[in-house]
């Protein structure tokens, strides 16, 4: 993603080929998702990665001078030995027992009654246990009592940060009888933190899918991963931001998951009453879809190969009101607004758009048993209007809370603001219709029909960046009936939300980052050190142009590679102090040039700072002789590895 007040801003750039930050192997960073970089992003599934490289940090004293050199040698780029998974095949992984000092303390066979009997106590912690060197993961039975009002099991990750992967919640219905931690979850894990490492994470909205029985049962068919919103967190413990809940899904909702998850996210909600899903997963239930069959998403998105979807832009919104629907364009999501319109043909063209936190209510489309869709509408109970959400629900027994309405869709009127899942233009109305445009809901989503000369400037409005109205109704009227307006908002920041820096607790809300996936390790002489994402700072005083994206991306990671050699040689040292993740903050301007190195929210001390200046500094005046007419603001942060 390309930094506002660094590089040029999105939207400005209308004409021609979108520039893009690529890093040296190839691969265009996207957030969390990867993609060949000489393909477009259109709406295809992204490729798969391999791996890491990992170089050795030695340091040469050169003749009978006492300078010493550093010097970096290539390794190997199979699986690190760090990854090595500690779930045995029977009983229970390794437990933290003390963190402090110079090593963890582990029980390696732990006692199960015992285990279970912390797990279950409210006077104990959630027992830590070690899923790898680098991977922990916290348990915990809770009484949800304060919103879904069920017993569930709480496992929370510490150490996904480390390979470029939000850190993930999963909270898992506990039965009854159960006499033993559901060890699925923690090979659940395993297997994430070991995708992320070759590249593959998983994101907002994305989804792992299972190929073999899990806990217990082949009917569960993955995991849908969502950022919480209105959501009860109370009582379970949550990892430093930012991170993801996984929900346990069903086989027969697997598709959905794969080509349009807002469905599957929003039927969930309604199913249990739930405003917008609950976020607790619930084993052997059944599934909220079966096969298929007729849905306007056969049209849509390729349910046989996966070869395309539906796109969904970050940020774009649709909102219904009485006779009045906007679709919201974030201003720096242009560039992925223009390619919906050059991959759309002449007479049709669809988006997804997102959940709306300013919506109190979402169109929902559910399959009758009949397998035929039907449109509801769910909406939350006293849900302010802005703000943090407080809601309070009559809880029946065993029932997951009513924090939501299920309403027909003859009670839209009622609602303040609607939201919908997904915009069709349809531009093949002909003027015999006797119709200016005609809007329709379908399924969960919104069908706009238009004539082809209204489709070409509705086209030609999203390229100029200029708004455009769509008047509904008879042509007989002079007042449309209904308006449809398209037009463009505000920058979407809702990004990195929570986040503050290491070095300083800095706020980092709104501002975008990467996740690096193949950077290399660098092996001091008992741990590793890895750059795992970059922030690109805005800059709000100038909104220019200042590198071109391939010389940011080579400035970083040229910056990253310093500070890894760099401190190399101290990591014990490093890690001794309770420091593991570092931040190195760079400015480049004309006033003001240097770095900022810190972790834990304190600056470094100046033991490090010789070693650290002798490889940051000339990098930093290197990129300054380059960047002569404006700033550059990036924050990159290491990970120390056991």
């Amino acid at each position: 993603m390309v930094p506002v007040g660094v590089l040029k801003r999105e939207g400005s750039q209308r004409k021609g080929e979108p520039k893009q930050v690529i890093f040296s192997d190839g691969i265009r960073p996207g957030g969390d998702l990867t993609e060949e970089a000489d393909h477009p992003q259109d709406s295809r599934l992204p490729p798969r990665r391999t791996g890491r490289v990992q170089k050795k940090v030695e340091r040469i004293t050169q003749g009978n001078d006492q300078s010493i050199t550093p010097r970096t040698r290539c390794l190997r780029s199979a699986n690190s030995p760090r990854n090595k998974c500690h779930i045995p095949e029977n009983g229970l992984p390794p437990v933290l027992l003390s963190s402090s000092g110079k090593d963890y303390v582990f029980d390696e066979n732990p006692d199960v009654e015992q285990i279970l009997t912390k797990v279950k106590s409210d006077e104990h912690e959630p027992v830590i246990f070690s899923i790898n060197n680098n991977l922990f993961v916290s348990v915990k039975i809770v009484q949800l009592d304060c919103c879904v009002n069920r017993t569930c099991w709480a496992f929370t990750t510490k150490g996904m940060c480390t390979v470029g992967q939000d850190e993930i919640v999963i909270v898992l219905e506990c039965f009854q009888d159960e006499k033993m931690i559901p060890k699925d979850i923690f090979w659940h894990f395993h297997t994430v933190y070991e995708e992320a490492y070759k590249g593959n994470p998983v994101s907002d909205m994305g989804h792992t899918i299972f190929n073999q029985s899990f806990l217990g049962s082949r009917d569960h068919g993955g995991f849908l991963y969502i950022r919480p919103t209105f959501q009860c967190l109370q009582k379970i413990t949550l990892p430093s931001p930012p991170y993801l809940f996984g929900i346990l899904l069903q086989t027969w909702e697997a598709p959905w998951a794969k080509v349009f998850p807002i469905r599957l996210l929003l039927r969930l909600g309604a199913e249990y009453r739930y405003y917008p899903c609950p976020l607790i997963s619930v084993r052997n239930r059944k599934p909220v879809f079966c096969e298929i069959g007729h849905t306007i998403m056969n049209l849509l998105a390729d349910f046989r190969n996966y070869q395309y979807m539906l796109p969904q832009i970050k940020g774009v919104t649709i909102h219904m009101e009485d006779k009045r629907t906007v679709i919201n364009f974030p201003r720096n999501r242009y560039d992925d607004l223009m390619k919906v319109v050059m991959n759309s043909n002449e007479h049709v063209m669809a988006l997804a758009a997102n959940f709306s936190a300013e919506a109190d209510s979402h169109l929902v489309c559910i399959q009758n048993d009949d397998g035929n869709y039907q449109t509801q509408a769910i909406n939350i109970q006293n849900k302010p209007r802005k703000g943090t959400c407080s809601v309070e629900s009559d809880v029946e027994t065993g029932d997951i809370s009513a924090h939501a309405h299920l309403l027909g869709i003859g009670a839209l009127s009622q609602l303040k603001l609607t939201g919908a899942s997904f915009v069709v233009f349809n531009g093949a109305l002909k003027t015999s219709s006797g119709l200016t445009a005609k809007s329709s809901i379908v399924e969960d989503g919104l069908m706009v029909q238009i004539s082809p000369d209204s489709m070409a400037a509705l086209k030609q409005s999203m390229k100029d960046m200029t708004a455009y109205t769509i008047g509904c109704g008879s042509l007989a009227n002079s007042i449309p009936d209904e308006i449809v307006l398209v037009h463009w908002v505000e920058d979407d920041k809702n990004v990195n939300i929570g986040l503050c820096s290491v070095i300083d607790n800095m706020s980092l809300d709104g501002v975008e980052s990467i996740h690096i996936h193949n950077s290399p390790d660098y092996i001091g002489e008992c741990r590793a050190i890895r750059w795992t994402e970059v922030f690109l700072i805005q800059n709000e005083e100038s909104t220019s142009s200042r590198l071109e994206p391939v010389d940011l991306s080579r400035l970083a990671e040229t910056l990253a590679q310093a500070c890894c050699i760099a401190l190399t040689p101290h990591l014990d040292r490093l890690k001794e102090s309770s420091i593991s993740k570092l931040g190195l903050r760079v400015n480049i301007e004309s006033e003001r040039v240097g770095y900022e190195i810190g972790s834990n929210g304190t600056k470094l001390p100046d033991f490090y700072m010789n070693d650290l200046d002798s490889e940051l500094i000339p990098v930093i005046h290197n990129a300054t002789s380059h960047s002569q007419d404006g700033p550059i603001s990036l924050e990159l942060i290491f990970h120390i590895l056991d």
